[in-house]
C-alpha cells in the first residue's frame, strides 16, 4: 500500500467531495473523453492546468498523488519508447545513415502519450476513489445503470462487485508486499537470473497470493450473509442522493473544457497530432 495509492479513498472536506458520487463518475467519464480530444501542444497544456486545479480543488495531497503514478511508470516508459522509435514523420533527427531513425513527430507522440496516461490516471482516481466512497460508488453505478433492470440485467450485483475489485486492489497489493517479504527472509530471488527463471521465482508468490485472495472472498461472503445481504431487491438507502447546483456547474465546467480543448486545437502553435 506504500506504493499503490489507486483505490484508497482519502477523507477530506472539499468540493469534489461534496458532490454527488453519481455526477463524480458522469465527470469522471467526461474527463476520460477529453484526455482524447487533445491534438495540440497548447490544448495538452490546458489540460495539465485541469487536472492540477481539480488537485486543489480536492485538497488531496501531492504526494499521494505521486505515488499513485508510481506503479505505471514502466507503461508509461514503454509506450513512449514505442512512439519514439516507431513513429515516422518529416523532421529527422539522427542522421540518414543510422539504423534506429527518430523523428520530431515521434518525440512529440511520446509527451503527448506521457501527459495523456497521467492526466487519465490522476483525474479519474480523484473523480473515483479518492473522493468517493465505495457505499456511495455502489449507489451511483447502481441508479446509473438502473435502466438495465428493465432488460433483466442484475444491475446491482454488478455495481457491488465493481466497487468490492476497486477495494481490494490496495489490499491485495499490501498482502503481495508481505508474501515478497516473507519469501526473501527465506531466500528467495526475484530479481537475477533469466527472464523464465524470474518468471518461476514468481510461483511461490501467487500461490500464497490466490489462497489468501479466496480466503478473504470467503470471509467477505459469509460477512454478507451474516448481515443477510440478499441483494438489492427491497433494499433502503440510508442517504438518499440528490443532485444539487454545484453538480451541475461542475459538470457544466468539464463540457466546457472538452469544448476548449476542442477550440485549442486549432491554434497552430507547436506540434499538433494527425
Amino acid at each position: 500500500m506504500k506504493s499503490v495509492t489507486f483505490g484508497q479513498y482519502y477523507p477530506a472536506e472539499s468540493l469534489i467531495h461534496r458532490l454527488d458520487p453519481r455526477t463524480k463518475v458522469l465527470l469522471a467519464l467526461f474527463y476520460i473523453v477529453c484526455t482524447f480530444l487533445c491534438k495540440s501542444l497548447v490544448s495538452f497544456a490546458a489540460l495539465v492546468a485541469s487536472v492540477c486545479v481539480l488537485v486543489l480543488l480536492s485538497r488531496i495531497p501531492m504526494r499521494l498523488i505521486l505515488r499513485s503514478l508510481r506503479p505505471i511508470l514502466f507503461i508509461i516508459a514503454f509506450t513512449s519508447l514505442i512512439n519514439v522509435f516507431m513513429t515516422k514523420g518529416e523532421h529527422l533527427l539522427t542522421p540518414e545513415n543510422w539504423a534506429v531513425k527518430i523523428y520530431a513527430e515521434g518525440l512529440w507522440n511520446a509527451l503527448f502519450m506521457i501527459l495523456r496516461i497521467m492526466v487519465l490516471i490522476v483525474g479519474t482516481g480523484i473523480f473515483l476513489t479518492y473522493t468517493t466512497t465505495p457505499i456511495a460508488l455502489t449507489d451511483a453505478l447502481e441508479q446509473l445503470l438502473s435502466p438495465l433492470k428493465k432488460i433483466k440485467v442484475p444491475v446491482h450485483d454488478f455495481a457491488m462487485m465493481m466497487t468490492i475489485a476497486l477495494r481490494f486492489i490496495p489490499t491485495l497489493t499490501e498482502e503481495t508486499e508481505k508474501i515478497m517479504n516473507a519469501q526473501k527472509a527465506r531466500g528467495a530471488d526475484f530479481t537475477s537470473g533469466s527472464l523464465l527463471a524470474r518468471a518461476k521465482a514468481l510461483v511461490p508468490i501467487l500461490v500464497p497470493l490466490f489462497v489468501s485472495a479466496f480466503n478473504r472472498a470467503f470471509d467477505l461472503a459469509s460477512a454478507m450473509e451474516c448481515r443477510c445481504y440478499h441483494g438489492g431487491e427491497g433494499r433502503t438507502r440510508l442517504n438518499v442522493l440528490r443532485y444539487r447546483a454545484i453538480d451541475w456547474v461542475m459538470m457544466g465546467a468539464v463540457i466546457a473544457l472538452g469544448v476548449t480543448l476542442i477550440l485549442l486545437n486549432s491554434c497552430s502553435f507547436g506540434f499538433v497530432l494527425g
